[in-house]
């Protein structure tokens, strides 16, 4: 079960200027690994190694900066496809990430968790993953979260078959099946849906990623790719986060009319 985060008063609604500069929850799908070391002459697996010191300085940024939930789309479960050399070199790199992290999580109280299909995982990575899931649990920093064979139908599908088992045994009535319910059985159950998802590398689709929780969040674009990318860029999206109007079906002027209200 994921960890509750306190709604802010306005969740769901129009946010102040304040709560809006920077975001609770960022998705970031690290794409333009194997190509940029491609276009270097290198392997992709090069690329993966650059990406993984990228991984450590946007954590490290993001816990900065305040975000309380950093989701990281680390590997999905379509990568599982790739060329077998690639997969195995992606494994040993969560593995060294892992262990190579684990003082620095510790020492900033941050939060490791793990969400996707994760019993697919070698032993070897699933092992210490678990162990620093566990001994980070009381911590009250940032969350990070990693998404490791991940996919978002397939997260849809696990609710929906956990919802449809309560029901064969007669503990739900299909009638009160609504949108908490399909939420609850998510693996960020208990989150803030992510305010802000930012995709390196030039590509402009989801992939895959967070896709029920990301129905109301800003899709940030970027042909930076993910071994380049650094905190400039990160205060970049964060930037173009705090200019978007956030309106949840409502109309701009009921949105503004919320703000000075809220200025009051």
């Amino acid at each position: 079960m994921a960890t509750p985060i306190p709604l802010r008063p306005t969740e769901g609604a129009a946010e102040s200027p304040a709560e809006a500069r920077i975001p609770r929850h960022v998705g970031v799908i690290m794409d333009g690994n194997g190509r940029w070391a491609e276009r270097r002459g290198e392997p992709r697996t090069a690329g993966h190694k650059e990406g993984a010191t990228a991984v450590t300085r946007t954590v490290r940024a993001c816990r900065e900066r305040g975000v309380e939930v950093l989701t990281l789309y680390a590997f999905s479960a379509q990568n599982w496809a790739r060329p077998q050399p690639e997969v195995a070199a992606l494994m040993q790199l969560l593995y060294d990430y892992v262990l190579g992290e684990r003082d620095e999580i510790m020492g900033t109280g941050i939060r490791l968790r793990a969400i996707g299909d994760v019993e697919q995982l070698p032993a070897f990575v699933k092992g210490p993953l678990r162990a620093l899931e566990a001994e980070s649990r009381g911590n009250g920093g940032m969350i990070l979260a990693l998404a490791l064979s991940y996919g978002a139908r397939e997260e849809l599908v696990r609710s929906a078959r956990r919802l449809a088992e309560r029901v064969a045994r007669g503990e739900l009535d299909p009638a009160d099946i609504d949108e908490a319910a399909l939420g609850g059985g998510l693996d960020t159950a208990g989150w803030p849906d992510p305010d802000l998802v930012i995709r390196t590398g030039g590509e402009a689709r989801l992939s895959n990623f967070l896709l029920w929780q990301a129905a109301y969040a800003e899709l940030y674009f970027t042909p930076v790719p993910w071994p380049e990318f650094t905190p400039h860029d990160l205060d970049a999206a964060f930037a173009w986060y705090a200019d978007r109007q956030r309106r949840f079906g409502l109309t701009g002027r009921q949105v503004e009319a919320r703000m000075e209200r809220a200025s009051c």
